[in-house]
């Protein structure tokens, strides 16, 4: 359950950071205005909160993993919503911040 908990809460901040990231991006390059940048700055403050829910208490480890979600994520976000198409590089690079994520976070520690 700790393990679900874990990548849900992953899956969610990087939803909240993506997506405000996002917001803010249209609201000033392309210009869609400050309700846009508003809410993209509520979305990166959620970020915040839901990155403290995680079950492990180590802040740099949590903060580590969260960047390699941060790269897939990225990718995948830019796939969805903007059409963006990965090349094999943009692949293999995630893939390789996914497993430094697995690692990090599920090793078995003492």
């Amino acid at each position: 359950m700790t393990l679900l908990r874990s990548f849900l809460l992953f899956v969610v901040a990087a939803l909240a950071e993506i997506g405000g990231a996002w917001l803010i991006w249209q609201g000033v390059r392309d210009h869609r205005g400050v309700l846009w940048i508003g809410a993209g700055v509520v979305a990166l403050g959620a970020y915040g909160f839901i990155a403290t829910l995680q079950p492990d208490a180590n802040f740099g480890r949590i903060l580590a993993a969260y960047g390699g979600i941060f790269v897939a994520g990225s990718l995948a976000w830019g796939m969805a919503v903007d059409k963006f198409q990965p090349d094999r590089w943009d692949i293999i690079g995630a893939a390789i911040c996914l497993l430094g994520v697995a690692v990090i976070m599920y090793a078995p520690r003492t």
